[in-house]
């Protein structure tokens, strides 16, 4: 004789939950994992047999272990001690913050995410919205600076694109590690910039123990070999012009350092431009101090874009936004730049002058296109009407005076004309440029344009720089 024993439902259920828990938890979660890990470490064999900067071993370290050592580095503790009793505030108080910065700063990169997810989107976002070009790269330099080299990339900030072109271009390369505004620190945008290797920077923070665990992390990063990629500028160009660089992450990566240690800091300078920032009447506007468009406005104008981009690619009559070129330029040793100033450590208290030299590079390397050419000749003097062949003409006396200066433009296909027309279809499409009885002469209604895309090269010209813009007034 058979006895039964019946259990109520509610138990069952709650036993198949928590069999099902025990199972993610100890079988399916791991393994998961662990294939995870095989396939990224597969990723990273791979792809450093091509970098010209591999992968060092710090932007592989588990994040906690990161977090912990900026969390007792001895020279945040030291502040520490000093606020708890200058500011009476217990010290385990000030030891929260600190966990919480770092934990906000320490990224967690993953190379699948990087050179499969990343680059993918990357480039096809590119190639959707631009003719990507690399104008110039010294891979040669790159492979000969070997494994003791901290590499830092300094690149002029033109829009919110440089992020993703420099991915891109720079993907064959190395791994890029961004310092990235608290913009991005939305959901799922700042998970995915923490898997790329990037970190999270306040930039007007006044808080002094935010800040030392900030310099404390960018000279760790410094220290084991993480290239970086720095936008010196600190923000968007907002006119188009070439910024002074602000001092902060610079300083934070030159304090202290000694030119007689192992390791070097070599700095890349990297020029960007564009024929067209998709952001410029935006950035125009807050130039101007006009105030911010309304979400609705905003999200108006973005599907009437996208409508019309749509629109002229079924009838075959779209464009894309014209070039977007990237030049990497030689790279500068910190320590023979010292060397050559007879500085030893710890007598680079002000970075003022290294701040300048860089910029003066990056501006130097700065790709000069078709429609920055076009426009400097319309700023010089905006009443001027050009006919197809005079404009011409102009232009090439332009790049005559360029190449005298000892500057190099990007000529697509190698066709002077061809870059004449590129940039004046452009210009006209965007009613930049008017068309009337066989000239073409600046629109009255778009003059702050034409300044903002020539004063990306203004900076080439030492006697003849392009003006300051006239205000917006409604853009």
């Amino acid at each position: 004789m058979t006895s039964s024993i019946e259990l109520p439902l509610w138990v069952v259920i709650v036993a198949l939950v928590m069999a099902s828990l025990w199972l993610l938890q100890h079988f399916l979660l791991p393994s998961f994992r662990w294939i995870l890990r095989r396939r990224a470490n597969r990723v990273i064999e791979e792809v450093n047999t091509r970098l010209a900067l591999r992968i060092p071993s710090f932007k592989l370290t588990r994040r906690t272990v990161l977090v912990d050592r900026l969390t007792f580095d001895p020279r945040v503790i030291e502040l520490v001690d000093e606020l708890a009793v200058k500011e009476d505030v217990p010290r385990e108080v000030l030891m929260q913050k600190v966990g919480t910065y770092a934990r906000e700063i320490v990224p967690a990169f993953n190379a699948l995410v990087y050179f499969k997810a990343a680059y993918w989107m990357a480039r096809h976002l590119v190639h959707a919205l631009y003719r990507v070009r690399l104008g110039f790269a010294d891979d040669d330099a790159l492979q000969k600076l070997g494994p003791e080299s901290s590499v830092v990339f300094l690149m002029n900030h033109r829009s919110n694109m440089d992020y993703i072109l420099a991915t891109y271009l720079a993907a064959e390369r190395t791994a890029l590690s961004y310092a990235v505004g608290e913009w991005a620190r939305i959901w799922p945008l700042q998970q995915l910039i923490r898997a790329m290797g990037g970190y999270f920077v306040r930039r007007d923070s006044g808080d002094p123990l935010y800040r030392r665990v900030l310099e404390c992390y960018v000279q760790m990063a410094a220290q084991g070999g993480v290239p970086q990629a720095v936008f010196p500028e600190g923000r968007l160009s907002r006119d188009g012009k070439l910024a002074n660089a602000k001092l902060g992450l610079l300083g934070y990566i030159t304090r202290g350092y000694d030119p007689a240690s192992a390791r070097d800091i070599v700095f890349i300078p990297v020029g960007i431009n564009y024929d067209r920032v998709i952001e410029d009447r935006t950035l125009l506007r807050s130039a101007s101090r006009l105030p911010r468009r309304s979400l609705a406005f905003s999200a108006s104008t973005f599907f009437s874009y996208l409508g019309k981009t749509l629109w002229q690619a079924i009838r075959g009559k779209r464009y894309k936004n014209g070039y977007a070129c990237v030049n990497f330029g030689e790279p500068v040793s910190l320590r023979h730049w010292m060397q050559e100033r007879d500085l030893k450590a710890g007598e680079l208290d002000d970075v003022r002058p290294l701040a300048t030299d860089l910029m003066q590079r990056i501006g130097n390397i700065t790709p000069i296109l078709p429609v920055a050419l076009v426009t400097t000749l319309y700023t010089r003097d905006l009443s001027v009407q050009y006919s197809s062949m005079e404009l011409k003409a102009a232009v090439l006396g332009l790049l005559d005076d360029l190449e005298a200066r000892g500057y190099r433009a990007y000529i697509p296909r190698g066709d002077y004309n061809y870059a004449v027309d590129v940039g004046v279809r452009m210009l006209t499409l965007r009613h930049i440029l008017v068309e009337d009885q066989g000239v073409l002469r600046a629109n009255a209604e778009e003059h702050a344009l034409l300044y903002y895309y020539a004063n990306s090269i203004a900076h080439l010209f030492e006697t003849d720089r392009v003006t300051t813009a006239p205000e917006v007034a409604a853009v």
